[in-house]
């Protein structure tokens, strides 16, 4: 796996049309959590605020989300028509991307995360 020092670096590997969905993923993030942090970790995106907060990354067919099985659990009707599995959703990307949806789960996992008490990173 190929190890990267930023998310810049990471979205620049992909082709140009991948790379404009995922800064776009990337900016609704940033909107929804405007105090976490960008890190690279598992080789991939991540947001950090209070703990791990999401990762995303992209693959051959589709964007991969990570929110945690707690992001999916609470949009578990909205996310019926996505393959999810443990912790994971996948977007194709032949079709729209639901970045309203994206903002949504974000907000939530912020919510959650911020009950928690203090956490390094």
């Amino acid at each position: 796996m190929k190890e990267y020092t930023d998310i810049n670096a990471f979205i620049t590997d992909f082709p140009k049309e991948v790379q404009k969905i995922l800064e776009k993923v990337r900016a609704t993030i940033q909107k929804a959590a405007p105090e976490a942090t960008e890190a690279i970790k598992y080789g991939m995106p991540t947001f950090v605020l209070n703990g791990n907060l999401v990762h995303f990354s992209a693959y051959k067919n589709h964007i991969g989300f990570y929110p945690a099985p707690t992001g999916i659990d609470a949009f578990m009707d909205e996310l019926a028509i996505y393959r999810t599995g443990k912790g994971t959703i996948q977007f194709p990307i032949e079709k729209p991307i639901p970045f309203d949806l994206i903002t949504k789960v974000v907000k939530f996992r912020v919510e959650e995360n911020m009950k928690k008490g203090k956490k390094i990173s």
